[in-house]
């Protein structure tokens, strides 16, 4: 382990999983004790369950309890990677300590999406997953995602209770059992099934039109593709190899990274482009004309094509960054509107809890009922997908009946480096004492969800969050035009770097 002043590297998880600098923070010692500490929790997990049985007493599903392994439940955990530097070599590692401890181990044989892990989880009734990913970060990250029994991300409380467990036990190593590489096929069967299932693709693939798919060298690779094949519908996938540097941009699917997808559209005359992040449980998209579509376009579009096209019911989740269109369309068709802070955790909690049709957040994130309490960038583009083609319009034509109906909200985001300190004392500062207009507007209200957000009276809103993963303050606005929307976030960026 990298020792500091006081010992070991502190470790601590973020919203979702632990993330580190490959080499740096981010060993295959600290991995090691991750993964010994998510042992030490898991046979903690599995003695309560046991004393409860004796006791005849029940272990609790509910919250606070609902990562525990049911006592009937066989102690195994599923083990996945994605494509970063090493990532295959890091899940051996925890592999073996997981082994070394007693715990039956699933390791999938070559890179796969995220939610692949989580539906593994699932259906082979397993007490948890390990994902060695970093996601969306830049190429030299990598991370340590911890997964439910349920098929989604581990609640707080389980991360929590891992870094409370971290060092009370040396890692214990043992070789991995020659049958506990691969022997999954089964459930990547089943996954395939599930989505086939879940999507119209008869007459998506009936489309007579191109479309354009980019994994950012991800480990979404050709899966969209091979879903889409055998019909009319032809498709191209972009950056499908392997690359650990992402092609020098991060694995994210937002607009600066996506410029490879936005020409091929645009060159090609394709229908729209579909992106997926860098373990592929987020979704980005292009229109048909090269320009990328943000999630304020994106979820709207997919909310209306569930309760009009499919007739469906159920609550709508919007995290504290997503549209003001959610909540207009959900009223709209009587739906019941929540609002989260910003994290799927939250999203993933009341997907377990109520009847969710679509949870969606800012960054890519979808869950959608039917399918896992967990995003899914490859179901997803492929539900946008179908959406558009049952309306039998191109995406610049959806969006444009939309904001027609529900009126016209464009969204934008800028990310500043800054220090987490400085950044927190921003938002703090903007929620007890926020200016009384910006740019000539007055600020009607302000909310305190996840950040600091100062709405004004036509439902324009300028928000400020610092980021819980790393020394970047975000600033967000979602106005009633494109120019609008620049100067809240130029304003925003101006009292930001103003501060002090």
């Amino acid at each position: 382990m990298k020792p500091g002043r006081d010992g070991p590297t502190p470790i601590r998880f973020g919203t979702d999983g632990w993330r580190a600098r490959i080499a740096d923070e981010f060993t295959f010692e600290n991995v090691a004790r991750v993964a010994q500490g998510y042992a030490d929790f898991l046979k903690q997990q599995q003695r309560a369950g046991e004393d409860s049985g004796k006791r005849g007493g029940k272990t609790s599903a509910k919250r606070g309890g609902k990562d525990s392994i049911k006592k009937e439940s066989h102690p195994r955990v599923v083990v996945g990677y994605d494509r970063r530097f090493l990532s295959e070599r890091f899940a051996e590692r925890a592999a073996e300590v997981l082994s070394g401890n007693q715990i039956a181990v699933s390791l999938f044989g070559s890179d796969v999406p995220t939610p692949l892990v989580s539906w593994a989880v699932r259906e082979r009734g397993a007490a948890g997953g390990v994902c060695i990913t970093a996601s969306h970060n830049p190429p030299d990250f990598n991370g340590f995602k911890i997964k439910a029994p349920w098929g989604g991300s581990a609640t707080a409380e389980t991360t929590v209770a891992v870094e409370s467990l971290l060092d009370a036990q040396t890692p214990q190593l043992a070789a991995i059992p020659e049958d506990a590489r691969g022997g999954l096929e089964e459930q990547v069967e089943s996954y395939r099934v599930q989505v086939a299932e879940y999507i119209d693709l008869e007459r998506v693939r009936a489309k007579r039109a191109r479309v354009v798919v980019d994994p950012m060298h991800g480990t979404g690779g050709r899966w969209v593709e091979s879903f889409l094949k055998g019909g009319r519908l032809v498709v191209e996938t972009v950056r499908a190899e392997r690359d650990p540097l992402f092609g020098g941009v991060s694995p994210e699917p937002i607009d600066r990274n996506l410029a490879p997808l936005k020409e091929r559209v645009k060159n090609s005359r394709a229908l729209v482009g579909l992106a997926t992040d860098g373990d592929a449980d987020r979704v980005g998209a292009v229109n048909e004309r090269g320009e990328t579509l943000t999630m304020h376009e994106v979820v709207p579009v997919v909310l209306l094509h569930l309760a009009r096209q499919r007739k469906l019911k159920g609550g709508v989740v919007r995290t504290f960054s997503q549209s003001v269109l959610l909540k207009r369309i959900a009223a709209a068709h009587s739906l019941p509107l929540y609002e989260t802070p910003i994290g799927f955790k939250y999203i993933a909690d009341l997907m377990l809890r109520e009847d969710i049709l679509i949870g969606a957040e800012e960054s890519g994130g979808i869950g959608v009922r039917g399918h896992l309490p967990e995003r899914d960038g490859i179901l997803n583009s492929l539900l946008f997908l179908e959406a558009i083609v049952a309306a039998g319009k191109t995406p610049t034509e959806l969006v444009g009946e939309m904001h027609r109906e529900f009126g016209e909200f464009y969204f934008g985001r800028r990310d500043l480096q800054l220090e987490v300190a400085r950044g927190l004392a921003l938002v703090e500062s903007l929620a007890t004492k926020p200016p009384a207009s910006v740019e000539g507007m007055k600020v009607q209200s302000v909310e305190t969800l996840d950040g600091t957000k100062l709405v004004f009276a036509d439902e324009s809103w300028l928000l400020f969050r610092q980021s819980g993963t790393e020394p970047v303050l975000r600033v967000y606005a979602e106005a009633t035009s494109v120019a609008k929307m620049e100067t809240l976030l130029a304003d925003g960026c101006g009292l930001a770097q103003a501060f002090h």
